[in-house]
């Protein structure tokens, strides 16, 4: 299936560079390039967090090279219903498709549903909503970056201490993340102990004061695991609060979290590789959008689905430490790039 995006995707760009030299009527040229005001969204929740940046960056430059026309939109709050009330005006605008990072998976599943009743395609990404008529999905792979930041914080402490692991239960990509890092432990560390969970939501002042308590209650806690980047700036601190002997491993970064990982403060960051996931989330998003372009020879007309459907694309990740944390800065990626982020 890789191969195939893949595939379609340089066909894509190279049709629209021959579509180019044909300014006057480019859709009589190929099917593959958007219609004049033909719109795609990208909808998230918490919209000012950094991490959907970059996806937005690269899922406007797939757009661009379409000839289409992109919007951002989302909440600027931790709220499920917030987040589906945006989704639903963007609805209302009647876009082609929207990209969505759904906050939890069975609320968005009527949302999704009446979406695609209507005629916009929808793909999930980050995180699913696997239940409802969403085309596709495309994220990195969380159980994967559970267990290499399990090798991360067994590298920095010789296999051996004690651990503790904050989260955000009922956000399905975290939950996978925690589930798969407590599960390479006990599976490879035997000498390694789970001594402690803390809820601390994407709060950085919950994180601070989880790790204190965490580390009061176990004196000899050598590590900390959380599955994003917000948390990871409270347990930093408290963690050289309290000498800097705990070590601090978490998925995502942000300018932050950088600095952090370059004093030393965080030992390493999992960050998903949210250009391409925007890029490809964006071309998956089209493909569904125009499911005609794909007649494969399965029963798609007889059982009514959208014949493009991929259910899975992972999108890779990497891992950042001191000596490639300068390559991950959002500013230094927009100057090199030239653009001006979301509203360039």
């Amino acid at each position: 299936m890789k191969k195939f995006l893949i595939a379609a995707a340089a066909a894509c760009l190279c049709t629209s560079s021959a579509m180019a030299q044909d300014a006057d009527e480019p859709w009589k040229e190929s099917p593959f390039h958007c219609k004049p005001g033909e719109t795609y969204v990208m909808n998230v929740m918490v919209s000012g967090v950094e991490y959907w940046y970059p996806v937005y960056e690269m899922f406007k430059q797939a757009a661009h090279q379409f000839g289409c026309e992109t919007k951002y939109t989302g909440t600027p709050d931790y709220d499920v219903n917030k987040q589906i009330a945006s989704f639903q005006q963007v609805l209302a605008q009647k876009p082609a498709g929207i990209l969505l990072h759904p906050m939890n998976p069975d609320p968005f599943i009527e949302p999704i549903n009446e979406a695609i009743k209507q005629g916009t395609a929808v793909v999930t990404f980050a995180a699913d909503s696997p239940n409802s008529n969403r085309t596709s999905y495309i994220t990195s792979d969380n159980l994967r970056e559970g267990s290499v930041a399990a090798d991360e914080i067994a590298k920095a402490t010789g296999g051996k201490g004690e651990y503790a692991v904050l989260e955000n239960p009922g956000q399905d990509n975290h939950d996978r993340r925690v589930s798969s890092f407590i599960a390479r432990m006990k599976e490879k560390y035997p000498d390694m102990k789970l001594v402690g969970r803390a809820a601390t939501n994407q709060d950085p002042s919950k994180a601070y004061q989880a790790v204190l308590s965490l580390a009061q209650a176990h004196p000899d806690l050598s590590a900390v695991f959380m599955p994003e980047a917000s948390s990871a700036i409270g347990a930093a601190q408290a963690a050289q609060e309290l000498g800097g002997k705990i070590k601090i491993v978490n998925v995502d970064v942000n300018a932050k979290v950088l600095d952090m990982i370059k004093a030393g403060q965080i030992t390493a960051a999992i960050d998903p590789n949210q250009g391409a996931q925007g890029y490809y989330g964006f071309i998956l998003l089209w493909l569904a959008a125009h499911p005609q372009l794909i007649d494969p020879m399965n029963d798609y007309k007889s059982a009514g689905f959208n014949p493009m459907g991929i259910p899975l694309l992972d999108n890779g990740y990497a891992v950042v430490t001191k000596d490639n944390a300068d390559d991950f800065y959002w500013d230094k990626y927009l100057k090199r790039r030239g653009t001006k982020g979301i509203d360039g």
